[in-house]
């Protein structure tokens, strides 16, 4: 059984019951992971609870883990879970989604640094045409680069070109 299938059999109900705990007509029973509480603050949800005393919260595996003392391998085994031993084609297929997810964030944060490199050259030739001679050389290549560079942060921005 995977983990999904083993959340569409047991309700979280059945798992607090399992440890002696039988929620009230609110579904509240006394938290079990603190000490100190008259009332019973821990809310049980049909998948999951929440304790709003200490804030303890998860699904089935996460309640048995806590209860037991145990990791989440045991857990899930302790509900009939199976471990199977990942073939090497499995292994090598998760290796590869990793590694286009890890050129992905690559080339996003490429193209963030350019874009913010396009905008500060933008900046520059825009100080510079405010200080030069209007219709000077230097002006005019200023506003000639600022064209450009404008023409480049539409496209690196996925807008529209005003040219």
């Amino acid at each position: 059984m995977t983990k999904e299938d083993i959340k569409q059999t047991y309700s979280m109900r059945e798992i607090v019951t399992r440890y002696g705990f039988y929620p009230n007509r609110a579904g509240f029973i006394p938290c079990p992971f603190h000490k100190g509480d008259r009332e019973a603050s821990m809310k049980i949800y049909d998948k999951d609870f929440h304790c709003f005393g200490c804030g303890a919260h998860g699904d089935i595996f996460a309640f048995i883990q806590q209860m037991d003392g145990i990791g989440f391998k045991e857990a899930f085994q302790a509900l009939g879970g199976i471990y199977e031993k990942p073939s090497f084609s499995s292994n090598l297929a998760i290796y590869r989604a990793n590694k286009r997810k890890e050129m992905r964030e690559k080339q996003r944060e490429r193209d963030k640094q350019k874009r913010l490199l396009n905008a500060k050259k933008i900046d520059i030739y825009r100080e510079y045409l405010q200080r030069a001679k209007p219709l000077s050389e230097v002006w005019c290549d200023c506003y000639n680069a600022l064209q450009l560079e404008l023409y480049r942060h539409a496209e690196l921005n996925g807008l529209e070109s005003r040219w």
